[in-house]
């Protein structure tokens, strides 16, 4: 028992032991906690440069590297930046048509409203309604490039492309809210067979504090079943949003007896972001199933989980 114990332990130590302790955050330089990338350089000065970052490119999802296509380039959610070093600078960083690049006809939509629609010479293609007004709001042609679809649906979604970009109608979402940009950034990395490692979260560079946005929560018990007087145990691993381990959250576990009894136990997490919980019982039905219910804490974000294990012979 105490081998396994051992055994286990080591595996939860060897999966963490990985993570790094962060460094301090240069002024050409930002982390996103988010998920779990750095912007530099002119990068950085590009991204800052849109009051509509985030809302348009989403937050990076590499770091910058040399992609496939030979070009010195960043993946955002919503967008690719390339670096053009013949360019002159302050036009050096440019958006990856990815528009254009991921777009497969599925048959446009036939809409003929001419008092709200523009059509662009340049493509022959429209902008209408919702789309139009979203377009202009947000930078139109130097932004998005000219329309190369009409509406279509791709997804089961409503949607347009254009050069740089696909628009998309979410129609679950508030009044004001439901056109939205596609998230063609990870599509066009999985379209390049761009090497899956580098989606990984890095390190902050020199020190930036990591920011936990979400508490992610797992719990397991060591037996799947026990017997009706025996000893169990449970792993509470609590990690942040980008699969780091988060120490020092204050979890509580409460295991819901058969006889209707609920007992509590508070724990917390170490430096790895695990904590183990110990039990002890006798005489418990055969057959039961005794669940456990456990949700942890740090500062004002909050996760839960429930695990169980079964009474046996």
């Amino acid at each position: 028992m105490l081998r396994k114990t051992l055994s286990l332990l080591i595996t939860l130590t060897l999966l963490t032991a990985s993570w790094e302790i962060v460094r301090a955050q240069t002024p050409d330089a930002k982390y996103f906690s988010e998920t779990g990338h750095n912007v530099t350089g002119e990068f950085l000065t590009f991204y800052n440069s849109n009051p509509n970052a985030t809302f348009l490119y989403g937050y990076p999802i590499t770091e910058q590297f040399v992609s496939k296509d030979g070009k010195t380039v960043q993946y955002f959610q919503r967008a690719r930046f390339e670096y053009i070093a013949e360019l002159p600078q302050g036009q050096r960083v440019q958006l990856t048509s990815l528009g254009r690049e991921t777009y497969t006809s599925a048959g446009s939509l036939d809409v003929n409203n001419t008092f709200s629609c523009r059509t662009y010479v340049e493509t022959g293609y429209s902008v209408c309604f919702a789309f139009l007004e979203f377009f202009d709001q947000y930078g139109g042609v130097a932004q998005f490039g000219y329309p190369i679809s009409g509406f279509e649906y791709h997804e089961n979604k409503l949607v347009q492309y254009f050069e740089k970009t696909r628009i998309e109608w979410q129609p679950w979402m508030l009044e004001g809210q439901r056109v939205a940009i596609s998230d063609l950034g990870r599509i066009y990395f999985d379209k390049l067979g761009e090497d899956i490692a580098l989606l990984a979260p890095a390190s902050p560079i020199d020190n930036a504090p990591k920011l936990i946005t979400n508490l992610q929560v797992r719990a397991f018990a060591w037996k799947a079943v026990t017997l009706a007087s025996d000893t169990q145990l449970f792993f509470v691993i609590v990690q942040d949003q980008n699969g780091a381990p988060v120490a020092n959250a204050n979890c509580t576990a409460v295991v819901h007896w058969p006889n209707g009894v609920n007992d509590s136990t508070i724990i917390a997490t170490n430096t790895t972001g695990i904590g183990i919980i110990s039990l002890q019982f006798e005489n418990q039905p055969y057959g039961s199933l005794i669940y456990v219910d456990v949700n942890c804490s740090l500062n004002t974000l909050s996760g839960k989980t429930t695990t169980s294990f079964r009474i046996w012979y």
